[in-house]
């Protein structure tokens, strides 16, 4: 018996779409062995930086670590989501009997911080509040 597995494959964004159209309209009118100029790179790392890095270079067929360079070249840039972050975020705990308490801190390698303090038997969407804090530093 063989077993057949397809891999799937999430749907690509229009962002990385119009950006594989245009790659591709490049690949097709470009002077033999012309480098991929400068905007079409730029384009690329912003959807990298928004979308993922092994995403971006499969669905756009660039080389991974070429991309990954001109990510790091430009700095860490923050994305327009990650710019948008909530400026406070208000945790109701629902009255109950039991009463339990825990702090929740997080630190990321640039030195940022947040602590979060939990008392109450109410436990807040955790993943939620750390990814919007992991988000800013992108």
């Amino acid at each position: 018996m063989k077993l057949i597995t397809s891999r799937q494959t999430s749907p690509v964004p229009p962002q990385i779409e119009s950006a594989r159209q245009r790659l591709e309209r490049w690949r097709r009118n470009r002077k033999h062995r012309s480098p991929i100029p400068e905007e079409l790179w730029a384009s690329a790392a912003e959807l990298a930086r928004r979308y993922g890095l092994a995403k971006t270079a499969r669905a756009l067929r660039l080389d991974y670590y070429s991309l990954k360079e001109r990510i790091e070249a430009s700095g860490r840039a923050i994305s327009r989501e990650a710019n948008a972050r909530p400026a406070f975020v208000e945790l109701v705990a629902q009255a109950s009997a039991a009463i339990s308490e825990c702090t929740v801190e997080l630190e990321d390698p640039t030195g940022a911080r947040m602590r979060i303090h939990l008392k109450g038997p109410a436990v807040p969407d955790l993943a939620r509040l750390s990814d919007s804090f992991w988000r800013i530093g992108r």
